[in-house]
């Protein structure tokens, strides 16, 4: 399309169109795609800035006009509102936007901010009640998170789960603990109690780690490298999470609960130190470092507080949510930068000492290099014999696998 101001809604419509390929292309910096990615994202925020300049629609008028605008349904804004029912809430008006709510609707929808935070109250309380007898009691008393007899489970099940909440802050923590939006990336339902159970134990045990305090400069992408080339050791996943626990970062393995289908989670505690939990759901070398180095994106670029928790399922694509695509982004640039990738022997032939050849060359594990044509031909039956597949779980000998 040809560049210049927007000055109706097609033209709006266009670039928005171009905007999301480019997107999809992830072009270089500095490229000609790049210099008109930004060139369109300034034009289109013109556009929206004038549009919205005077009679302001209320923020659930603007939603619901992205929506129409973009053929959204109530599903596709489940990674910016953090689940369906709390989707169904806000546009219903019985849900007021949370100040992660309304960031991750700016950042992925292109709503102006000062649409989305009108009338906001200065405190947002969460009336909404908590169904109890929904929290996987039984498998968490298995697990030893939980103290309690089978009569007790049918008969103080809230009891039991206050208790289990009270090292976050006391008895009256669960509330409390469970208006934290989960931003959920996965192809299937999640069981939200088993979430909220399953982030709670993650945080629990994080609690229990000398950490020392975190510093908000310590990530970058010279540190997320030096990560990375842990993977090289036989006991990397070890060091890794010695090493992030120097740095103030609590990386806690814990299986997945039933109905989650979780890979990874990252959050900040209530005492600032980021909590990364990892489930081993796939016992793979290069399954643990792509999960770690993505969540450690999600620390570095999308956790600002307390109020979210990002849960992901990797299985599934990043779908709309700008800021999965730019944690898988910058993961994968992290581990094969794609100038490299493109030009390698690797890329081109897939053979043992090619992918080899290349893992010494950027001092990473090669199952890494291994998963990622795996990934990117998708077709998961070739090199198994070289992801690393068993070599993780048996590492943290203190968690019990089933």
């Amino acid at each position: 399309m040809t560049l210049g101001v927007i000055k109706n809604e097609a033209g709006y419509k266009k670039a928005m169109e171009e905007i999301e390929n480019l997107i999809v292309l992830d072009p270089e910096p500095g490229s000609e795609e790049a210099e008109k990615l930004d060139l369109l994202s300034v034009l289109v925020e013109k556009y929206e800035s004038e549009r919205y300049t005077f009679d302001l629609p209320n923020p659930l008028e603007a939603i619901r006009f992205r929506m129409e605008e973009q053929n959204l349904r109530q599903k596709d804004l489940v990674p910016f509102i953090g689940g369906k029912s709390k989707v169904s809430e806000v546009l219903s008006g019985k849900r007021a936007l949370t100040v992660s709510m309304i960031r991750a609707l700016h950042e992925g929808l292109g709503i102006p901010l000062k649409v989305l935070v009108q009338d906001a109250p200065e405190k947002i309380e969460d009336s909404s009640e908590i169904e109890w007898e929904k929290f996987p009691v039984k498998e968490m008393v298995k697990r030893g998170w939980i103290e309690a007899s089978a009569k007790e489970i049918k008969s103080k099940t809230q009891e039991l789960i206050e208790s289990f909440f009270k090292p976050l802050g006391g008895v009256g923590q669960t509330p409390v603990f469970c208006r934290r939006t989960l931003v959920e990336r996965s192809g299937k339902k999640m069981d939200t109690y088993a979430l909220w159970a399953w982030t709670a134990q993650v945080l629990i045990a994080a609690s229990e780690m000398d950490l020392v305090p975190y510093k908000e400069t310590t990530i970058d992408e010279g540190f997320l490298k030096r990560v990375a080339e842990l993977s090289l050791s036989s006991t990397g996943p070890l060091d890794a999470q010695k090493h992030l626990t120097e740095h103030g970062i609590a990386l806690v393995i814990e299986p997945h609960l039933p109905k989650t289908h979780l890979d990874g989670a990252a959050m900040i505690a209530d005492s600032g130190n980021p909590v990364i939990g990892l489930t081993l759901r796939h016992d793979r070398i290069d399954n643990f470092w792509y999960n770690l180095i993505h969540e450690l994106v999600h620390v570095w670029k999308h956790l600002k507080g307390t109020e979210e928790a990002f849960i992901d399922d990797l299985d599934s694509d990043s779908g709309r949510n700008p800021r999965e695509r730019e944690a898988d982004r910058i993961t994968g640039e992290t581990l094969i930068p794609r100038s490299i990738w493109k030009r390698s022997d690797a890329f081109r032939q897939r053979t043992p000492d090619a992918i080899t050849q290349l893992a010494l060359q950027l001092k990473i594990h090669p199952s890494i290099v291994a998963g990622r044509i795996r990934h990117d031909t998708k077709n998961y039956y070739i090199l198994s014999n070289m992801v690393g597949t068993g070599k993780v779980r048996e590492l943290f000998k203190d968690v019990t696998w089933k």
